[in-house]
């Protein structure tokens, strides 16, 4: 117990000499030691790493989780230990309020029949969105809180003894210096000048080993650096993967719609709903005294390409949104972003137009098109 009060009392006065000499840096009434050029400039490089790495967790979390109270309840289970009770994305539910909407209404019926359909492309964007936050949680969030929770708590702990090292030195150098002033002064045994040199050389060493334990911890930010590097590369990756996928859902849910269309008779799409770019390219060429039939029983697969040698009306350019699969020889695919002629036939499908790319041509979806002027 003696023991215990000594080491405690031996610690306050470290402590209070420590205090005194920075408090006396800060009104520039005692010399500071200076660090290496090199090693303050490693010190701001993984400064600036952790304050970057914090802020791009951070949003990052944000754009995975908008919720605050879940990312909240993320982090209470994370700090547990525990691993967080595996939920259903908000798409996932989605689908199933619409495939339960469905059943309810009457799973026979055309409306029904489009909630099964939609609600089940839901349930698949859902899925994918839950597969992408698994990979980004693991391949990008986890190494950076590993980094912020790991390497940079050793780094600022040797930072502190650095600069607690860095205080002893300039407290031996000025009870060095106020010595050798009382010793010319009062004429004091030379013993007191030794001890203060004998404390100055041990204090020196110290500060020596400390800076060079802190320089070669701070040149690991580097490895850091590449180490992140991979983890940006994986998620990105995983971005353009969940994209894609969405993209693909969506492509072949937009086909899917179309056939139901077709095969049901019921009224086409332009009729329920008027497609912007259809209806407008129609009212131009109804202009030039064109006859344009809207059968809503026409299908659009059921148009012989003989037909387009038929007067062609309103030929014009337009630019292509998405890419498109051609599901039979009379369709065209399509390439997002590229041009092509477009033009309609009469009793052509409205929801559908012709389209030429050089010495081919075929039906493309007015949906998939911009029309130029």
């Amino acid at each position: 117990m003696d023991f215990n009060v000594k080491k405690l009392a031996s610690d306050a006065g470290v402590f209070f000499t420590r205090a005194v000499q920075f408090t006396e840096e800060k009104l520039g009434q005692a010399e500071k030691t200076e660090l290496d050029p090199h090693l303050e400039n490693l010190i701001a490089r993984a400064e600036g790493t952790k304050n970057w790495t914090e802020k791009i967790l951070r949003q990052t979390e944000v754009l995975l989780q908008p919720n605050p109270s879940a990312r909240i309840e993320e982090f209470i289970y994370d700090k547990l230990d525990k691993k967080l009770p595996s939920k259903t994305t908000n798409a996932e539910l989605l689908g199933q309020h619409m495939l339960d909407a469905a059943n309810e209404f009457g799973p026979g019926t055309p409306y029904g029949a489009t909630l099964i359909t939609v609600g089940e492309y839901q349930k698949r964007l859902g899925a994918a969105e839950r597969d992408f936050l698994h990979t980004s949680a693991s391949t990008f969030l986890t190494p950076l809180r590993n980094f912020l929770e790991g390497d940079w708590r050793t780094i600022s702990k040797e930072r502190r003894l650095l600069e607690n090292r860095r205080l002893d030195l300039d407290i031996c150098k000025a009870r060095l210096k106020k010595a050798k002033q009382a010793e010319t002064k009062a004429a004091l045994l030379s013993e007191e000048v030794d001890k203060a040199e004998h404390e100055l050389r041990v204090a020196q060493t110290e500060f020596d080993r400390q800076a060079e334990v802190t320089r070669l911890l701070l040149e690991g930010i580097s490895s850091t650096h590449l180490n992140h590097l991979r983890c940006l590369h994986d998620f990105a990756e995983a971005q353009a993967t969940y994209y894609a996928q969405c993209h693909r859902f969506m492509q072949d849910l937009q086909r899917e719609l179309a056939r139901g269309n077709d095969v049901s008779g019921s009224l086409p799409s332009s009729d329920v709903c008027p497609n912007p770019v259809s209806s407008t390219f129609l009212s131009e060429t109804s202009t030039t005294g064109a006859t344009v039939s809207s059968c809503p029983n026409q299908r659009p697969g059921t148009l012989p390409m003989e037909h387009t040698q038929l007067p062609v009306t309103g030929a014009r350019k337009a630019k292509v949104l998405y890419d498109y699969d051609a599901h039979d020889g009379s369709e065209l695919s399509l390439l997002a972003d590229e041009l092509i002629t477009v033009y309609t036939v009469p009793g052509m499908d409205p929801d559908w137009l012709i389209g030429e790319r050089g010495n081919q041509k075929g039906k493309v979806p007015v949906t998939y098109l911009e029309l130029l002027s």
